[in-house]
């Protein structure tokens, strides 16, 4: 089998995982953060399984990034600069800014998506570096430049709502409040609907097979997540906002 054949290998599992994935989450929550439950074997601290689960994503990228031809490109730098922007806060800032230290993860949750991270970042890296051509001017096409405007929106959409979630509890506070204001006046989880944005401005700002299977599977990944948060809202807080969707306003 030849590289590129290897590749495009592992973007169709990618994109084929995608299916299983959307049905099993829509049935059963994944066992982290509030949908945290025991029987899944043994845990390990929130912020040790978050590095370890997303460490690929940053460590990973760069090292198959660094073996591409076109490493020193200007868009491929761009891109890798784009990559990077989101992951070294998801890897080695975010864990760090949790204030419930006491929290642990299924240690089964956080290989499955190292897993996953990892064969997600040879895909993406090999294309952008090695497999793909980018030419300096695709730097001003109107697919780069709008895929990075709503990768931007994305991004600072979910960093604020990380933010807002992360300043919910006061210091000692162990529950879980509602919250208010910004995309909340709209919908559940803005964080994740700003993170497929992201997902979704790199699969256009690249025009790749492998940016397109990593949307898609982010979608079927956070769209059960979403869909579960707002019901466990809905649930436990009987004044929830009656108004508010879960992923997009006025409509899911």
């Amino acid at each position: 089998m030849t590289e590129p054949e290897l590749q495009a290998a592992v973007v169709l599992a990618l994109l084929a995982l995608a299916v299983p994935t959307f049905v099993f989450l829509l049935v059963k929550s994944a066992p982290y953060g509030r949908h945290g439950r025991p029987g899944w074997g043994p845990t390990v601290p929130n912020r040790a399984g978050w590095i370890l689960m997303e460490h690929p994503a940053v460590l990973l990228f760069l090292v198959v990034f660094a073996l591409g031809r076109h490493r020193a490109g200007l868009v491929p730098l761009v891109l890798l600069a784009v990559w990077q922007l989101h992951y070294v806060h998801r890897t080695f800032v975010f864990p760090f800014r949790l204030r419930a230290t006491d929290r642990r993860m299924p240690l089964v949750v956080a290989l499955a998506g190292m897993s996953f991270n990892a064969a997600n970042a040879y895909a993406n890296a090999r294309w952008v570096s090695e497999l793909g051509a980018y030419p300096a001017a695709w730097i001003a096409d109107p697919r780069f430049l709008a895929g990075l405007a709503i990768f931007i929106v994305g991004l600072v959409m979910n960093l604020h709502a990380d933010t807002v979630l992360l300043h919910l509890r006061r210091p000692g506070e162990t529950g879980y409040r509602v919250p208010h204001g910004a995309m909340w006046r709209w919908i559940s989880s803005p964080n994740y609907l700003g993170e497929i944005l992201e997902w979704i401005g790199w699969a256009i700002l690249t025009w790749s097979l492998a940016g397109l299977a990593f949307a898609v599977y982010t979608a079927a990944n956070l769209v059960p997540r979403a869909l579960a948060n707002h019901a466990w809202y809905r649930d436990r807080f009987p004044d929830y906002p009656p108004g508010r969707r879960a992923l997009i306003p006025f409509v899911l």
